[in-house]
């Protein structure tokens, strides 16, 4: 595909799905996956997956984050800057016309009512975000990190133990199984 026409291609699709998404990172991203892997076949499901897990463990908006880590993994660092722009005009351009109305948006009952509904629609969508990427984890047979999901939530809600510990407890665990991976590839190559 002609260079043009794959970043207006990354841009439509991350100011579309920006555009007509509600509810944050969590939402956006299972329709990143359909955009991206099934639909386009950019990238593939389990790398997917690894993009979501890293831009949820980077700082900042996690829809920004995996446009942020689509864009280049698609485009490289041009990419990144025309999905981030596509990430992030819709939001700009919908805060900017409420801003105006502000007043006449917050006294409206029947707005009031529209976000309301989407709250439910909101967490509908995030019920089934974890349903389908829990299930691809653990049907690939990475069970390893389905036990470490339940502890972790078990340490945090259960035992309150602090968040920065657990990431870097985790970040620790994931370098010393990807070290062990490694090693045994080499073995395995050298046998």
């Amino acid at each position: 595909m002609e260079t043009k026409k794959k970043y207006g291609k990354l841009f439509l699709s991350t100011f579309q799905l920006s555009a007509f998404t509600f509810g944050g990172g969590f939402v956006i991203i299972p329709l990143m996956r359909k955009k991206f892997v099934d639909q386009l076949h950019w990238i593939e499901e389990d790398e997917m997956m690894d993009l979501t897990a890293i831009a949820q463990s980077s700082p900042g908006a996690i829809a920004v984050n995996a446009s942020i880590l689509v864009g280049y993994r698609v485009a490289g660092i041009t990419g990144a800057l025309v999905t981030v722009c596509g990430t992030i005009l819709p939001p700009l351009i919908i805060i900017s016309i409420i801003s105006f109305f502000y007043a006449a948006f917050r006294d409206n009952a029947v707005v009031n009512m529209v976000m309301m509904g989407m709250q439910a629609g909101v967490a509908a969508v995030i019920c089934d975000v974890v349903i389908t990427l829990g299930g691809n984890v653990l049907k690939n047979g990475k069970w390893v990190a389905g036990v470490m999901l339940a502890a972790v939530f078990v340490a945090v809600r259960v035992f309150q133990v602090n968040i920065i510990l657990i990431i870097l407890i985790c970040g620790l665990i994931g370098a010393g199984m990807t070290w062990w991976k490694l090693n045994r590839k080499k073995g395995e190559e050298k046998a």
